[in-house]
């Protein structure tokens, strides 16, 4: 970071994209400065609606993301509201590339300004996202995006942490999957505060339908909500109007039984743990070196010595440095 921090969060407060990318790509590569970045910024943040969209590989979660994006844009219910958009695609296992496709299929975006498009790399997380994607939706938050759009990668039934970080999670589903909702319903199904069956226009869609008030009447959630069901053909941009209005009844919801607050604190309680939990394995990392760790694991291995005395050998002894770290 080589300006006042003052300058940045002038920049983005602005809606300067230029430097919206230069601080994303910052925050991503965790480089010096970026930490303080957010601090700096998290104050300015809480306006903008977060709608995670998740579901399985090929359920048309793109072409979605893109026809909702579109529909805000153009200011069919009279807002005309800024859109970012963060689409994680999974990381190459053998390269740690990632070919980022959804920023391909939303290119004519490209020339609206009121549009920001950001794809990520997982990176190996797990999950369905990056690690620092809640760190760039603090990003667009804070650059004054009203809406922010999340794409997750599509991992099936783990892919829950989506619901920690979205204010909305809609869960997408298309027919010929198989034993369809059956296949994903032990994680993916909990999360969802409106589902949508994509290409509806295919044989199989009432029957997914079905399914999924079918195992709507065997949960009840802890808020009371009972999720829409939306049918739509993205490709078209059927369905969208209605998926908007569904958004916008479950906020609605969630304001008039003064959910909204409980729900961000619960979400809050899930990323602290999170984040606590990376950076005390930052700290043990950077402790004790990968040439350590590295002969940690080659004795465990060769079984010398057993991983589960290990791991609280070096607990004990990380917290003895942060004892005597501690001022008297």
């Amino acid at each position: 970071m080589n300006q006042p921090i003052h300058i940045w969060i002038d920049q983005l407060r602005s809606g300067d994209t230029r430097a919206l990318a230069r601080a994303i790509s910052m925050v991503e590569n965790r480089a010096p400065g970026s930490s303080e970045l957010l601090k700096a910024l998290f104050p300015s943040t809480g306006h903008a609606r977060i709608i995670g969209l998740t579901g399985a590989p090929g359920a048309g979660k793109s072409t979605l993301v893109d026809q909702l994006a579109r529909f805000y844009r153009r200011g069919a219910d009279n807002e005309n509201r800024t859109v970012g958009i963060v689409a994680v695609d999974p990381t190459s296992p053998y390269t740690g590339g990632a070919i980022l496709g959804d920023r391909i299929r939303m290119q004519e975006h490209f020339s609206d300004p009121g549009i920001y498009i950001r794809s990520m790399a997982t990176r190996g997380s797990l999950g369905g996202l990056a690690r620092t994607t809640a760190d760039v939706a603090t990003l667009l938050d804070a650059s004054g995006r009203d809406l922010i759009l999340i794409e997750t990668v599509g991992v099936g039934q783990d892919e829950i942490e989506i619901v920690r970080l979205a204010d909305v999670t809609i869960v997408i589903l298309v027919p010929g999957m198989g034993d369809d909702v059956q296949s994903i319903k032990a994680g993916i199904m909990e999360i969802a505060d409106i589902f949508v069956i994509n290409k509806s226009d295919h044989d199989g869609a009432d029957r997914v339908e079905r399914e999924i008030r079918a195992l709507q009447s065997l949960v009840l959630r802890h808020d009371g909500w009972t999720p829409s069901i939306v049918k739509t053909v993205a490709t078209e941009g059927s369905g969208v109007p209605e998926l908007a209005a569904a958004i916008a009844e479950y906020e609605a919801y969630l304001k008039r039984e003064n959910l909204a607050l409980k729900k961000s604190a619960q979400n809050w309680q899930e990323r602290l743990v999170e984040m606590l939990r990376d950076a005390m394995l930052e700290k043990v990392r950077r402790q004790f070196g990968d040439g350590e760790l590295s002969r940690y694991a080659a004795e465990v291995a060769e079984h010398k010595r057993d991983p589960y005395t290990l791991i609280e050998e070096l607990v004990e002894e990380a917290g003895k440095s942060d004892k005597e770290q501690i001022p008297p």
